[in-house]
């Protein structure tokens, strides 16, 4: 065990990023089911369905997994409102993960609720403010990660400044990780351990649409860019995003409906430059949607069940803990090395 298996009670050293759209109660209990740390999105989520959807977890697995909050997208209130719903269907062994500081009275009720409280940021002033917080655990989020971006530095100097800063925090690092041998190199770097996002859009149990996933399994990392042309909905902050005739140079288009997509029973339309993410029940024109993806796509090349693709990396790190040497062994969700 290190100090991040040790604080969430996890088997690996591996979180799977609560993505919005995708990372439903399927995609987070399997992930937690196989002894890594899953994620359920709660993104805009209600209350009520908040409650809904982590019985769902709490139905298909016995493990730890996480509650993921946007602060930025859903406001102070409408985030300590989700907690609430949240708090009172988790399990004693579940933990709450914040993508950015949440605010003080939010973060002290995860604290006061006996949770270990998770907070992604991307830049070394919120990795101090998120401990004054009461972070167990920091995520330090890289420029290499998909979907909306912290702060402004690669992975391993987010890393080493934190770490010369923080030597006894439990330090994640999230961006450019697909494999064990990612993990096994972020270990090396002097992380506690790794949160994948890309990785499991194509999953099996993830709720993206087939075309989204297709992508990310065909996508090199020069596919990816960082835009900020996505902002309907989530405003001024950038993303990294698979390319398409929205992600050019050419001036915006109106911002009319291209889809619809369905979330809490109903369905909703889609403009042209929403945040929303094209899931399996989105119908319309799902090329021109957001499709958020990291430089790691470059080694994710397959459909696997998340079981499979947890354990492609617990070999290589029990090996790497056995040998103290990096492992270069891949599995089935391996690219060529052309790619």
């Amino acid at each position: 065990m290190n100090q991040l298996t040790s604080a969430l009670g996890l088997d690996l050293p591996l979180l799977q990023a609560g993505m919005g759209g995708i990372a439903g109660p399927e995609l987070c209990a399997a992930v937690s089911g196989a002894g890594a740390g899953g994620a359920l999105a709660l993104y805009k989520e209600p209350p009520q369905r908040v409650r809904e959807l982590v019985r769902a977890v709490v139905a298909s697995t016995s493990r730890p997994f996480g509650v993921n909050v946007i602060p930025e997208v859903t406001g102070p209130a409408g985030c300590r409102a989700q907690l609430r719903a949240a708090l009172d269907e988790l399990p004693p062994n579940a933990f709450v993960t914040s993508f950015g500081l949440p605010d003080t009275d939010t973060a002290h009720d995860v604290v006061r609720a006996g949770r270990v409280l998770v907070i992604q940021v991307g830049t070394l002033h919120d990795a101090d403010a998120a401990l004054r917080l009461g972070a167990g655990v920091l995520v330090l989020q890289g420029t290499e990660a998909g979907g909306h971006l912290l702060g402004e530095l690669p992975a391993a100097r987010l890393l080493h400044e934190t770490r010369a800063r923080h030597p006894d925090a439990v330090l994640a690092v999230a961006g450019g990780v697909a494999t064990g041998s990612d993990l096994t190199r972020v270990l090396g770097q002097g992380a506690d351990g790794a949160m994948a996002g890309t990785l499991f859009v194509p999953a099996a149990e993830s709720a993206a649409h087939p075309y989204y996933k297709q992508r990310v399994v065909d996508a090199s990392a020069d596919d990816t860019v960082v835009t900020t042309r996505f902002d309907i909905g989530w405003p001024a902050r950038p993303h990294r995003v698979l390319r398409n005739s929205l992600t050019g140079k050419a001036p915006r288009h109106p911002a009319t409906f291209i889809a619809t997509t369905r979330a809490g029973g109903r369905r909703w339309p889609v403009p042209r430059y929403s945040a929303a993410v094209p899931v399996a029940e989105t119908v319309g024109r799902i090329e021109e949607m957001a499709m958020y993806c990291g430089r790691s796509c470059a080694r994710v090349a397959g459909q696997h069940p998340a079981a499979v693709l947890v354990e492609g990396f617990r070999r290589p790190h029990e090996a790497a803990g056995r040998t103290h040497v990096t492992s270069t062994e891949g599995g089935p969700w391996k690219k060529h090395s052309s790619r």
